[in-house]
């Protein structure tokens, strides 16, 4: 199994390990790769929770960091962390990592369907033992939703007829494999374009089959609940969809007023819940990026608890 270089390795753990007797949990664990450094970081009083709902990844991560034992994996979507947490009796906690991108496994292998550059079925569930495909997704979703899917999650100029192409299709045959949904888009695009529309597509299609950014805005506010004052939450995000959601999480987070600007006076009573660390969003180093080209459109923002942790 290839999984992905674990991006920015060096950054996540500047901000991320506030205390190396403390409790970690990484969200997206993945192959293993961030979670070995935040392993090998920590003391062997300190203690990490990986969490990922990739049961195949997670069989990879358990041999990689067998040699700790300072560690425990669950097979679970991130926004179900706060009740593992408590089901484990580890609250408080003093970092939570997210890394949102998709391994190189995931986008690798065939079967998996992640990939419009690989013949295979169009699953793209990150667990697949539950929930819908993606083909489920084309051949019966409404017109309607469709189109607010692709256009959307995947920011598609395109996406009126891209839809109007998947209902025509799906009209005379059932859409099932990424060959099938390449056609399409094909149709509508041409090939000069196709690959960047392909892309867009694709990550649509993934988006709303794992509900990844329901799940993300779920887990950012458990995270907050979770940790301890002082402690950090800290995301590695790939689209700016995700990044949005982070940086608007942190930025109201950190507001100190939600009136609206019109109020003479403050009347909210919000007070100031977290800081944020990345005033300016931290990216990959060149070296970096030419090391491992898939780190690219990485965006790094982390934010520390500044009030009391409540049970």
């Amino acid at each position: 199994m290839q999984f992905h270089m674990p991006v920015m390795r060096r950054e996540v753990l500047a901000y991320l390990i506030t205390r190396k007797d403390g409790i970690y949990v990484d969200c997206t664990v993945g192959g293993g790769g961030h979670a070995q450094a935040i392993l090998e970081a920590i003391s062997p009083e300190g203690f990490l929770i990986g969490l990922d709902a990739d049961a195949e990844a997670l069989s990879h991560a358990e041999q990689v960091l067998s040699r700790f034992p300072n560690k425990i994996l669950r097979h679970t979507f991130y926004d179900n962390l706060e009740a593992v947490l408590y089901e484990l009796e580890k609250v408080p906690v003093d970092g939570v990592f997210f890394d949102l991108g998709i391994s190189s496994f995931q986008v690798d292998v065939e079967r998996r369907g992640f990939s419009f550059q690989k013949d295979a079925p169009l699953d793209m569930r990150f667990d697949q033992s539950v929930g819908k495909t993606a083909a489920d997704v084309l051949n019966t979703y409404p017109e309607e939703e469709l189109g607010r899917i692709i256009r959307e999650y995947g920011e598609e100029r395109h996406w009126r007829a891209i839809v109007r192409e998947i209902l025509r299709k799906r009209a005379v045959m059932k859409i099932e494999t990424t060959s099938d949904l390449v056609e399409i888009v094909r149709a509508v695009i041409g090939d000069h374009f196709l690959n960047k529309s392909l892309a867009r597509v694709f990550q649509a299609l993934r988006i709303e089959v794992n509900r990844e950014l329901e799940r993300l805005q779920r887990a950012l506010e458990q995270a907050f609940n979770v940790l301890q004052k002082g402690g950090r939450i800290v995301v590695l995000s790939y689209h700016s969809l995700e990044d949005r959601i982070v940086k608007d999480f942190f930025k109201l987070k950190a507001a100190r007023c939600v009136c609206p600007p019109e109020f003479p006076v403050c009347t909210c009573g919000k007070v100031q819940e977290m800081t944020v660390l990345t005033r300016k969003v931290v990216t990959p180093s060149p070296e970096e990026i030419r090391a491992n080209p898939r780190a690219r459109s990485a965006r790094l923002r982390a934010a520390e608890k500044i009030i009391p942790f409540e049970a």
